[in-house]
């Protein structure tokens, strides 16, 4: 049975039946605790406890009441602040600036435990309590630490850094940054070695900056020119490489933002190392109600780090990194069988993968040897000629898995780059794939079908993606299953005019795809996508680009997607006629939406017998 002795201290009680007077470093975060490796708090704390220092942690604490801030006490060495698994704000808002009602990383989905913008919170809160150096980290910390664009307040705010009372940002991952500066800081080293780490932010004099950084355009030139906003973008994109990026700097007022370059990239044998740390793999007893997103993974095994995709409008190469590391096969075994042995589970072990779970070895050769290219367009819209493209090391680990006692099924439910299978000259994968790790519907993210916004979201043409339909449903059948894909799609963004969303609503009509679920684009920071959400500009080519901000639009281009339900037939049938697309509206086999009940339907277009209430007759087919 589970027992408190298994967590990391959260009450003075646990650190007394431990023997300590004090922790190393106390640990604040927006999320409850769940000692597990998908949370950033379970797996820093694990391993800095790993490497000989004392951690605590204080989740979702009330940041106004210096009581509960220091219910640990002082942190000998430093307090680590972070807003939890997902920036707070997307958090707590959805892309229509709606509060959410639930709240997946909190007690039984609660809302309301964790303050808008909680890094800021929390490191401010934590300078109050105790003066120790505040370290902050994190997704949300992370895509900020440059000036960037707030769709809450529609306006640049400045690093988050500059902004609060911390000392240090982590970006990225942050073990190794975080571990070289726990050492340093024990050894006494000086505040200047300190601030040198790679990996780290932190804000200095103008004369501190070295001579080789990239100077971007200041917070104060930012805010003003949305071009200058953009050529930032392009150029922090640039450095994000742990073998040849350079400092980067940005002037915030008096002060500088000075971005170390990145952390060397973990090896095999670290990431091995931190996945097998003697994790709990439960939430903390003080949750009875337990933690929803929990859920989800806990009997999931992350296999892989790092995304060379290049999609747009995901933050992965801004925060986690272009290359790929993955743990061992006898690492992830070792895990699998841990998770046999543990209460509930059933056999089934419910995702093997990580960002995009088929991406198991670099890109190139290249890669490989300097984990840097000047091409980082790999596979995004279009593949890069020295793409090497093998999935032999995942087929060989999932048959591995399969062959467990006590497994009935492993999927596969990350992230699936379609591209990346239909460039593997060999279907074995996508044959197994469908035969071994699908249960009934395969989701996948083609996003949109107008080649005009593929281009710009960085994803393969709407050719490609047909073409992998036709691949999956025939692989299908050769394993004599009855099996669908489910994909996901996106409206709104940027480059996505009316003829283009009104170009996909006709291909899912075409197709009976209904989707139950589309995404309005969410303007978050540290994207691409964003930086074009904002300026208009392209921060790859300055080129303009159309970008629809009228909330009007984009209910409509929403409604387009969902064209078969009845409270979006009436917004569908405007942006059809505004966009003089009426032939779309009747019950021809082509039209996404009926005409309202009473209105004369022309003979060619009537249907045989009365009209069907409240939408078209199913086209007969198998649907995708």
């Amino acid at each position: 049975m589970i027992q408190r002795k298994d967590f990391l201290p959260t009450q003075a009680a646990d650190m007394a039946e431990l023997g300590w007077d004090a922790c190393d470093f106390v640990f604040i975060s927006g999320d409850a605790y769940v000692d597990h490796p998908s949370f950033a708090m379970a797996l820093l704390g694990r391993y800095l406890q790993a490497k000989g220092f004392r951690v605590g942690i204080i989740a979702q604490p009330n940041h106004n009441d210096n009581r509960d801030m220091l219910r640990l006490g002082e942190p000998r060495l430093a307090w680590l602040v972070g807003a939890g698994n997902m920036d707070s704000m997307v958090n707590h808002y959805t892309s229509s600036k709606r509060h959410r009602k639930e709240d997946a990383y909190s007690p039984g989905g609660r809302t309301g435990l964790r303050p808008d913008r909680a890094t800021l919170v929390y490191a401010n809160a934590c300078k109050r309590a105790a003066n120790r150096p505040v370290i902050i980290g994190g997704i949300e910390a992370s895509l900020r630490r440059f000036a960037h664009y707030d769709y809450w307040q529609d306006g640049v705010r400045g690093s988050f850094l500059n902004d609060c009372s911390a000392d240090y940002l982590v970006f990225g991952m942050g073990e190794k940054a975080l571990l070289e500066w726990a050492q340093g800081a024990r050894a006494g080293w000086h505040s200047a070695r300190l601030a040198s780490i790679r990996g780290m932010c932190v804000m200095v004099k103008p004369d501190q900056v070295p001579e080789d950084a990239v100077v971007l355009p200041s917070l104060e030139e930012v805010r003003t020119d949305k071009r200058a906003f953009a050529i930032a973008h392009k150029l922090a994109a640039r450095e994000q490489c742990p073998v040849a990026g350079k400092p980067v700097a940005q002037a915030h007022g008096g002060r500088v933002l000075l971005q170390n370059p990145p952390a060397k990239t973990l090896s095999t044998e670290e990431l091995d190392e931190i996945y097998e740390l003697p994790y709990a793999y439960e939430a903390h007893p003080d949750y009875p109600e337990g933690i929803p997103a929990f859920g989800e993974v806990k009997f999931s095994i992350a296999n892989t780090r790092g995304c060379f995709g290049n999609c747009s409008f995901c933050a992965l190469s801004f925060h986690q990194g272009r290359q790929i590391v993955c743990r061992s096969h006898e690492s992830v075994l070792r895990q699998a069988k841990l998770l046999t042995t543990l209460p509930g589970f059933a056999g089934y072990i419910n995702d093997v993968g990580g960002p995009t779970a088929n991406f198991t070895a670099p890109s190139c050769a290249k890669a490989r040897e300097h984990g840097v290219c000047p091409n980082k367009n790999c596979c995004g819209n279009k593949k890069c000629d020295k793409l090497m493209v093998s999935h032999r090391e995942l087929i060989i680990l999932l048959r591995k898995l399969r062959a467990l006692p006590g497994v009935k099924k492993v999927f596969v439910r990350s992230g699936l780059r379609f591209d990346y299978i239909m460039y593997d000259k060999e279907q074995t994968f996508l044959n197994e794939l469908v035969r071994e790790h699908v249960s009934g519907q395969l989701k996948v993210a083609p996003e949109h079908v107008s080649d005009k916004v593929l281009r710009l979201m960085g994803k393969p043409s709407r050719e490609l993606w047909d073409k992998f339909c036709d691949r999956f449903y025939k692989s299908t059948r050769m394993a004599h299953k009855e099996q669908y894909l489910v994909p996901y799609l996106m409206s709104g963004h940027p480059g996505s005019d009316m003829e283009a969303a009104i170009e996909l609503a006709s291909y899912l009509r075409q197709h009976n795809i209904r989707p139950e679920q589309v995404q309005d684009f969410y303007p978050t920071p540290g994207t691409r996508s964003t930086v074009m959400w904002y300026t208009g500009l392209d921060p790859l080519t300055l080129q303009e680009v159309y970008v629809p901000r009228d909330p009007r639009e984009k209910a409509m281009q929403r409604a387009l997607l969902q064209a078969t339900l009845p409270y979006n037939q009436a917004p569908v049938r405007a942006a059809l006629r505004e966009a003089g697309r009426e032939d779309l509206i009747g019950y021809d086999k082509n039209c996404i939406v009926p005409p309202e009940r009473g209105t004369p339907v022309p003979r060619r277009d009537a249907p045989k017998g009365r009209a069907p209430r409240g939408g078209y007759n199913k086209p007969k087919g198998k649907r995708r």
